[in-house]
């Protein structure tokens, strides 16, 4: 009498090439590769901005355009060819945080007198201060979703930057672009204190109790 024979047990044949060809796919989509490139490009801003050679500021302000207009293309692709991806959601903000971080602190480097250092660490630190609160969040289940002000944050950024990175060269723009860090103080301030009512509201009062 013939016994039934018991299921063939699942094998792993495919679970090795399945894991490295979904991280492929989400590292070498467009959208993706912009973001690196923008992570790729950082490296070399900070040292054209402290290397003294002729025409450094434009270098350095053609670099960092080149590297803001990567922001605005990932997200439009991303958005546009439904790719959007964990390792995208992961890498896009640390990527904007490395380059605005790096300018500026560059920037104080440079010219200390118009770019002080406790304004850049009151921006820097803003930064770091809402990541940690979404993250809080975000471990619990919670989105706390993104300030319309963070918005005004990141225009003001990249054209403080610029004018500070060009105002190095061309006298006249100095004050200008000290007035635009000033505004991007107020808007990191702004939005913290924004994101800090919605954490509250969010995670604190409308938690369930337990």
């Amino acid at each position: 009498m013939s016994t039934p024979s018991s299921p063939a047990a699942p094998t792993l044949i495919d679970r090795p090439e399945r894991v490295p060809r979904d991280l492929s796919n989400e590292i070498w989509n467009l959208p993706n590769a912009l973001t690196l490139f923008r992570i790729f490009l950082v490296p070399f801003l900070v040292v054209v901005l402290l290397t003294k050679f002729i025409g450094r500021e434009y270098v350095g302000l053609g670099i960092f355009l080149l590297a803001a207009l990567t922001d605005f293309l990932d997200g439009y692709f991303a958005r546009k060819s439904g790719k959007i991806t964990r390792l995208g959601t992961l890498l896009d903000p640390i990527a904007d945080k490395l380059l605005t971080s790096a300018a500026f602190i560059s920037l104080v480097e440079m010219d200390p007198a118009h770019v002080p250092a406790w304004m850049v660490v009151i921006i820097i630190g803003r930064e770091f201060a809402v990541s940690g609160l979404r993250s809080i969040a975000a471990q619990q289940g919670v989105d706390i979703p993104a300030s319309p002000l963070g918005k005004g944050k990141l225009i003001s950024q990249v054209v403080a930057i610029s004018l500070l990175i060009l105002g190095y060269e061309l006298g006249e723009l100095q004050l200008t672009g000290t007035i635009a860090l000033w505004a991007v103080m107020l808007f990191a301030l702004a939005s913290a204190i924004d994101y800090f009512i919605k954490f509250t509201r969010v995670y604190i009062l409308d938690r369930p109790a337990k």
